[in-house]
């Protein structure tokens, strides 16, 4: 029963991975560059659904809260695509990754001064709600967490594989040059890949706020969220996913059965692992390009 436990522990916490992942993902796979402010937009999102639902801020419903959140984080991807990553496009990778670097320092900042640093906490009746199974205790915040990513998951497998934005944005994904020839308007997908990468991170927030304390270092969230994707395989979307639930299971695990202070380490032991026997991912996808 506590393997159970573990694991239905492990497996929420991999879910949120997992969706900051994706975000990882969908931004390489559109741009060929790399998020690393993804974790901190997340923490905006927490921090943003907190105060729109707290009882001593605006105390909104969540009917209304979470569509307002999710706007604001869609501005905030878009407004980050357009102010700063669009001014740099064609430099090289690493001149992309220091940049959004830079961006995530400046959204901890922000979210310093706007709610300081002391921990927050959602308030909600999910909260502390419990169901006891023989021994195996089931917090209605991580099926929360579980059910709401299996959604998004399906919503998002619909939305590329049957939409015509979303077999779009697929195109420039797989070749930018070969989808402007075609007619698909190459930066307007670009700038909706950052607006859904926001809003990502702003379900991601939600959800994380429905199950644990969140504070401006939360952020940093996306350290283990970029190894998930790498893990996953860095160009997959399912293996972005895997890979957020393999970091998820591996953690619970690790606090129980290893020495103090392994658990932190365990998620960039797989990393290097990964790294070393299977470079491109559990879920590679290795494209060559002509020149």
């Amino acid at each position: 029963m506590e393997i159970l436990q573990l694991i239905f522990s492990g497996l929420s916490s991999g879910c949120i991975y997992g969706l900051i992942a994706l975000g990882f993902v969908l931004i390489y796979k559109a741009t060929e560059a790399v998020n690393f402010a993804q974790g901190d937009m997340m923490m905006i999102g927490s921090l943003s659904i907190i105060s729109l639902t707290s009882s001593t801020a605006l105390g909104l419903s969540f009917i209304v809260a979470i569509p307002l959140m999710l706007i604001l984080m869609a501005l905030i991807g878009f407004l980050i695509e357009k102010i700063f990553i669009t001014h740099i496009t064609g430099e090289s990778q690493i001149a992309i990754a220091i940049l959004t670097i830079a961006i995530g320092f400046g959204l901890r900042f922000i979210a310093g001064v706007i709610w300081g640093y002391d921990p927050q906490t959602l308030e909600s009746a999910l909260i502390g709600t419990y169901y006891n199974f023989g021994e195996l205790v089931i917090s209605i915040s991580e099926v929360l967490v579980i059910v709401t990513t299996i959604a998004l998951t399906l919503l998002l497998y619909y939305f590329f594989a049957k939409t015509k934005i979303g077999v779009a944005m697929v195109a420039v994904s797989q070749n930018q040059l070969a989808a402007y020839y075609m007619g698909i308007p190459v930066k307007k997908m670009q700038s909706l890949t950052w607006i859904i990468a926001g809003l990502l991170a702003g379900v991601a927030g939600f959800l994380y706020s429905a199950k644990s304390s969140v504070d401006p270092i939360t952020g940093l969230l996306g350290i283990k969220a970029f190894a998930a994707a790498v893990i996953g395989g860095f160009g997959s979307l399912p293996g972005a996913l895997v890979g957020g639930l393999v970091v998820g299971l591996v953690e619970p695990f690790a606090v129980r059965f290893l020495p103090v202070g392994y658990s932190h380490l365990m998620p960039y032991i797989i990393l290097v692992m990964v790294l070393i026997f299977r470079p491109h991912g559990i879920f590679s996808q290795t494209y060559s390009k002509k020149v």
